[in-house]
């Protein structure tokens, strides 16, 4: 079991840390490759093939059995790290970065649905603390793996360090890993996954392109909403008919389900918009340096590691849970309202307690989504339902980086402009973010007047957040404490039971 979850633990790290290794390389990329003008596909590639992928993935588990669509997923995944560390021009290493996407989609869902299937939730909360340890690990390692391996290696070896990992992730699970195989007679849904794939992806195109590449009133945009609206009604009327369902619209009767899936997908809006506005506040108005720009999110992520450790042993031992979405709800909402308090006379000690009081809140809410939502569903849709989550949890992450970072852009331009006239506007033109080689080019006068703008835009960031982070608060309220099974004598259907029964014989 302990060989089984390591292989499952490297499998999540390697698609948490690969962007976070890229991120670091990508001015390397630019200066050998060329194409500036396209450097934002790079990571947009990727994260749209992830999210359209995810719940594909999913159900592919639950019709054919977990271990041979995740180790299919490794090997996709592995594909992609090879093929991008190849790539000649930019226009390639784009197209290898969504094969790449591809098989992250399958990873996380997998981690999920494997742990899912081999552990019952009353025992699951004791894991919580492996995976936000992982989560931590690859989020304040990641940019520093790969600022390492770029500057003594060189930016291919960011792709294929993922080979050696992924390796020893399929060579245990193939070995270890024994899972009733299934082998089900029914036809993919291929029309509800196409409808549903371009529904995702033209939604991940407006988050990402609007404000940025096109203003948000542009027909690029308004083509881009029309089609994903179209595309989700289209889907979710097809669901209602198709005979095995890509995502079976009858586990959202549940209502835990339907709201951890709502506070799965606030948690991401917080956390993404957080971890990329932080490091900037830190750089540009605390003077951090911006080598250790993971290092900076210690407090947030180390109050999120042991509160997710703490909230999984309590869960484990007295089967109650409810107390940590409203506990987490509560502390997201005043850890992200103090943040929004936030100067250019706040010291580090201070960003640093109101950082870890958002860890705490993450803390309580990570990993808890996960373990309700599968409480809440039979184990034939154990794979949907994990899919399903982490699917609004990367869309909450799309969205909250967007209209975050459409506020935080739009409020150190309207700054600028007011404390350093024509010569604000002219430096903050092109993009509201400077690094920290631009920054230092910057007379005083104007230098001051940006980190006012700085101070500014992060203030209106995480005061959205706070008011978004009330939404969660109140979906906490309404989650009822359904008694997790293995907590007790509970009726299962004679499925559920049988597939219990084969699951356990084979661990």
């Amino acid at each position: 079991m302990r060989v089984v979850l390591l292989a499952l633990m490297i499998a999540m790290m390697l698609a948490m840390l690969d962007n976070m290794i890229i991120g670091t390389a990508m001015p390397t990329i630019v200066g050998e490759l060329g194409g500036l003008e396209h450097l934002s596909w790079v990571v947009t590639s990727y994260t749209l093939a992830t999210a359209a992928s995810t719940p594909i993935w999913g159900k592919l588990g639950d019709l054919y059995g977990r271990k041979g669509v995740f180790l299919s997923s490794i090997v996709l995944f592995l594909i992609g790290s090879v093929l991008s560390g190849m790539a000649q021009d930019m226009g390639q290493l784009i197209a290898f970065r969504a094969v790449q996407g591809l098989g992250a989609g399958g990873l996380m869902v997998g981690v999920m649905a494997i742990i899912g299937d081999l552990i019952p939730p009353r025992e699951r909360g004791r894991y919580q603390g492996m995976m936000a340890g992982v989560m931590a690990l690859a989020m304040i390692g990641g940019p520093l793996v790969g600022g390492t391996i770029t500057d003594h290696l060189g930016w291919r070896w960011t792709f294929y360090i993922n080979l050696p990992l992924g390796a020893v992730a399929l060579v245990a699970i193939s070995a270890v890993l024994h899972l009733p195989k299934k082998r089900s007679e029914a036809r993919i849904d291929y029309l509800g996954a196409a409808l549903l794939t371009v529904g995702i992806t033209a939604i991940v195109l407006v988050t990402t392109w609007g404000g940025t590449e096109y203003a948000w009133t542009s027909a690029v945009i308004m083509e881009l909403i029309g089609i994903g609206v179209a595309a989700l009604v289209g889907f979710v009327f097809w669901q209602t008919r198709a005979a095995e369902p890509i995502l079976p619209l009858h586990i959202f009767r549940s209502l835990n389900f339907t709201l951890m899936s709502v506070i799965g997908f606030i948690v991401g809006f917080v956390m993404f918009g957080a971890t990329l506005f932080l490091p900037l506040y830190q750089q540009s108005v605390q003077g951090a340096s911006a080598t250790n720009s993971g290092l900076l999110l210690l407090p947030m992520l180390g109050a999120m590691l042991v509160t997710s450790m703490v909230a999984g042993r309590v869960t484990t031992q007295t089967g109650r849970y409810k107390v940590f979405p409203l506990l987490g709800g509560a502390l997201l909402v005043v850890g992200l309202y103090l943040l929004s308090l936030m100067d250019t006379e706040t010291s580090r000690l201070t960003s640093g307690v109101y950082m870890a009081v958002v860890g705490l809140g993450m803390g309580c809410l990570m990993q808890i989504t996960m373990l309700v939502a599968q409480n809440s569903v039979e184990m034939r849709d154990m794979g949907v339902a994990s899919s399903s989550t982490t699917l609004f949890r990367t869309l909450g992450s799309s969205f909250g980086v967007a209209i975050m970072g459409a506020l935080f852009n739009h409020r150190v331009q309207d700054v600028m402009a007011e404390r350093a006239g024509a010569l604000g506007s002219k430096v903050t033109e092109q993009s509201a973010q400077l690094d920290a080689a631009s920054l230092a080019k910057l007379p005083v006068a104007a230098r001051e007047a940006y980190q006012h703008a700085v101070s500014a835009g992060t203030h209106g960031a995480f005061l959205l957040g706070a008011a978004v982070a009330v939404v969660a608060l109140v979906a906490a309220v309404f989650v009822k404490e359904v008694p997790l099974k293995g907590a007790g004598p509970q009726t299962e259907d004679a499925g559920t039971a049988e597939a219990r029964a084969q699951v356990s014989g084979a661990v």
